[in-house]
């Protein structure tokens, strides 16, 4: 049974605002996240906890702290607090996260999976921790293609196996329960196999969107980021789950938006999907 579910907040991070729109032109993407002078837009780095009555389960990690200074400098991490410090903020402790469900293995998502240790070694963030994955998008991430290579560091994750911490989620399905009120359901837009999660608590369903939904600001059809493998399948992965949305009044949790932790969404007279309240969690 699940306890309770909390956003956690480990910092910004800055990316191009090109990237993050895709085909949307500038002149409108603009007045929804306003870039600065090089281009880069500022984008949270959300992460979840869901508390069961034996476990707390952490959802994706954010970026970390591990990175060099040349890697961060491109990516201009930010902000009052990292991941540990926003899970102490809930005085929670490295040790007492059970597991690591990672979305995928971007490093935006995943790089708070690992850290170096007092002598630099590449140990788990959370000693006692389950970390979960699936077979296909870790096979994907660990053999690269060349547009996403970049964004699977392999330092991030390939230590987890190392350890024998990671343990792989069945991926032949669309959707499957995982524990008891969470389901997996996988997509592939964005890149192979990304898991979201749906959430049952106090009567009401969350969806933790990772990717597929990044921030509110993509609620919009056509804003699809440049950096999905296969924007087409993006397009209507997301119509299902806006639509779904609507029609069921899910809340969706967003893993980047800089400002709004979740959000539901509603149809306009037009018969448009647009955000209809920013909610907190």
């Amino acid at each position: 049974m699940i306890h309770a579910i909390k956003t956690i907040h480990t910092g910004y991070f800055k990316l191009d605002g090109g990237a993050m729109f895709g085909v949307v032109p500038k002149s409108l993407w603009s007045k929804l996240n306003p870039p600065d002078e090089q281009n880069l837009c500022t984008w949270s780095l959300r992460c979840l906890l869901i508390e069961m009555e034996n476990k707390r389960i952490l959802v994706d990690c954010g970026m970390g702290t591990k990175q060099d200074d040349k890697f961060r400098s491109f990516f201009q991490p930010h902000g009052n607090t990292d991941l540990l410090g926003a899970l102490a903020d809930h005085s929670i402790l490295p040790e007492d996260i059970t597991d690591v469900f990672l979305t995928h293995l971007h490093f935006d998502h995943c790089g708070g999976a690992v850290s170096k240790d007092s002598e630099g070694k590449l140990v788990p963030t959370f000693p006692n921790a389950v970390y979960w994955s699936n077979e296909r998008h870790w096979e994907w991430a660990s053999n690269p293609n060349e547009r996403e290579r970049a964004s699977f560091l392999k330092e991030n994750f390939i230590p987890l196996q190392e350890q024998s911490k990671i343990r792989f989620i069945e991926s032949d399905k669309t959707y499957l329960e995982w524990l008891p009120g969470i389901v997996i359901r996988f997509s592939y837009g964005h890149t192979e196999a990304m898991m979201t999660l749906e959430i049952e608590w106090n009567d009401q369903k969350y969806v933790y969107c990772a990717d597929l939904l990044p921030s509110s600001f993509h609620i919009g059809m056509p804003y699809i980021m440049a950096y999905d493998v296969r924007p087409l399948v993006s397009l209507q992965e997301k119509e299902f789950l806006l639509r779904q949305a609507v029609d069921h009044n899910h809340v969706l949790i967003l893993e980047h938006d800089p400002m709004a932790p979740a959000v539901t969404v509603k149809y306009d007279e037009r018969g448009r999907i647009i955000l209809d309240r920013i909610i907190q969690i």
